[in-house]
């Protein structure tokens, strides 16, 4: 492994031979690790971070621009939006557009992030089963592209429409109800799945169709079928099905009046290992032979990948505050749990994480593993970031690191116990056998969590007093 003093040319070539890009990144990751507690941002007064390979991010927005270029006709307009809430970081964002990636928001807030981070509104969408008239106004004065969930929400837009012409990309959100995936609570094209119109109830299909023949500016046409958990094949038939229904709306009024189909994303995330594995490359393939009047050039595409560009690039590291036993059973408790890994403690078998062991000065720690639970620092007993685990058994001052946390992770904070919302960093190579650091947000202080909490209202429940009362 190249560790952080490599500064020989040829030590770093024999030891890169036969590497792949998982190899490189689990090796910068090591690297960052050893450097975050040799350059402070790790250590007994600040024992939680997060830490993001600047490197492995920019490697795969490439990866995901090239796999749909290898298959789509050349000149096909192509919009790759970020699912914000994936990783809602205004850093990450602005990386992410330099690298050519726009942005899909599903909130008010998600809005406020991607301008912050100077997404232009031509390479936004804004997707949400619960928009406001507010939200969908702002929206449309923008020029901002809508996909409508509802016959009430296009209602609405109607309304907007008629009042004030937009020039924004308008279109449906649809349900192909092709099934669930592994995860039920992530599976999007179910029977009952609360997003968009459910295509095989009774006279949806043909409302949609209406719909379209009705309004000439409706031109694009929406699902998304993908989540963890659910199989490149279940992807592709929801994909399959959204394109058929594109050229049926299209045939019915012999134009193409929908010019532009959004597949959405949800491309899973091996947790099990540093492979990448589905690959967006493989995806793209899938999708050209299942559909590939798609990617002829007649229709422009948009994605909505999230999970899948950010996951393998994240790492929580935490201290081991203690160590113990319990039930003949080592407990090391950390300062990483339930705060930052909410749905790996509430449901663990659907969210395991890969947990990696590091001594105090950030090295891997090596010796005989020891079965052992890694807790979190919540008074509640399962705050739990992996129960009954074999690791190298940890001591007081180790370092834990909660890996593939890019996405849904460290960004997504559960203020249980007012726990702080750790600092992220984003990580490079610095050219000379170290690493560098870049701050992606700051640490919460104690100030901070006092003002989230009223404490600019202290009094006013006190001074709040019925008529009569004492």
């Amino acid at each position: 492994m190249v560790t952080g003093n490599d500064t020989t040319g040829d030590a770093v070539d024999s030891v890169k031979v036969g590497r792949t890009d998982d190899d490189e990144r689990a090796a910068r990751r090591d690297e960052a690790v050893r450097a975050a507690v040799e350059q402070g941002l790790l250590g007994p007064d600040s024992p939680i971070v997060g830490l993001l390979d600047v490197t492995g991010i920019r490697e795969s927005a490439a990866a995901l621009r090239a796999a749909f270029d290898a298959v789509t006709a050349p000149g096909t307009p192509v919009l790759h939006a970020f699912a914000v809430k994936a990783t809602p970081l205004v850093p990450v964002l602005r990386l992410l557009r330099e690298a050519g990636i726009g942005a899909e928001v599903a909130s008010p807030g998600e809005l406020a992030l991607t301008r912050a981070a100077g997404l232009p509104p031509e390479r936004t969408v804004l997707d949400s089963p619960a928009k406001t008239p507010a939200e969908l106004r702002e929206a449309l004065a923008l020029g901002i592209a809508v996909n409508a969930d509802n016959p009430q929400e296009l209602d609405r837009i109607d309304a907007l429409m008629r009042s004030a012409p937009s020039r924004s990309p308008l279109g449906i959100r649809v349900n192909p109800q092709v099934g669930a995936g592994a995860i039920e609570a992530l599976s999007t094209a179910t029977a009952t799945s609360k997003f968009g119109v459910a295509l095989r109830d009774e006279g949806a299909r043909e409302w949609v169709v209406r719909a379209y023949l009705e309004r000439p500016w409706l031109t694009r046409l929406h699902a998304h079928t993908g989540s963890q958990g659910v199989p490149l094949s279940l992807m592709a038939r929801g994909v399959a099905e959204t394109y058929a229904l594109a050229e049926e709306i299209n045939g019915r009024l012999g134009r193409r009046q929908i010019d532009t189909i959004d597949i959405g994303g949800g491309l899973p995330v091996n947790f099990s290992s540093d492979a990448t594995t589905p690959t967006y490359a493989q995806y793209a393939r899938l999708l050209s032979e299942a559909v590939p009047g798609l990617f002829d050039g007649r229709y422009g595409l948009v994605t909505e990948f999230g999970r899948s560009l950010l996951a393998k690039h994240g790492t929580v590291l935490a201290r081991v505050e203690y160590t113990k036993s319990a039930g003949g059973r080592p407990v090391a408790v950390t300062h990483a749990g339930v705060q930052v890994a909410t749905r790996t403690v509430y449901a663990p078998a659907a969210w395991p994480l890969r947990i990696a062991a590091y001594d105090a000065k950030g090295r891997p720690k090596t010796g005989a593993e020891v079965v052992q639970d890694v807790a979190g620092p919540a008074c509640f007993a399962g705050d739990l970031l992996a129960e009954a685990r074999a690791l190298p058994r940890l001591e007081q001052g180790d370092l834990v690191a909660a890996l593939d946390t890019g996405a849904y992770y460290f960004a997504h904070h559960y203020a249980y116990n007012s726990l702080a919302r750790p600092g992220i960093h984003g990580f490079v190579p610095d050219g000379s056998g170290g690493v560098a650091f870049a701050t992606v947000r700051a640490a919460q202080s104690l100030d901070a969590i006092v003002t989230e909490a009223g404490g600019a209202h202290a009094s006013a429940l006190t001074t709040l007093r019925a008529p009569g009362s004492r």
